[in-house]
């Protein structure tokens, strides 16, 4: 007597086929990630993400000199308003 029974080389075939394709499918993405990695399109995202990090904070420092263009703009002339409201006083004495 027999406990199990045996198989057809087919269906061993196709199990052993189907083992492979589910292994296969599950591990696509590993593999397609070392691949990336071994042509270095891993290194490539990460350096576009940084890129973009620094091109974001290039955009914040030009703003930021741009409104301090405009704050000493209004600063220069906040002074000459002072000055000439000084003048006067100056013309009297």
């Amino acid at each position: 007597m027999t406990v199990g029974g045996t198989l057809s080389d087919a269906t061993a075939v196709i199990i052993v086929l189907a083992v492979l394709g589910t292994a296969l499918v599950m591990l696509w993405p590993l593999i397609r990630a070392f691949a990336r990695r071994l042509e270095g399109g891993g290194a490539a995202a990460e350096l576009q993400a940084e890129v973009d990090a620094l091109r974001g904070r290039l955009e914040q420092v030009e703003q930021g000199q741009a409104r301090l263009a405009d704050m000493e703009e209004r600063l220069d002339f906040a002074e000459r308003m002072l000055a000439q409201s000084r003048e006067p006083d100056r013309l009297q004495r």
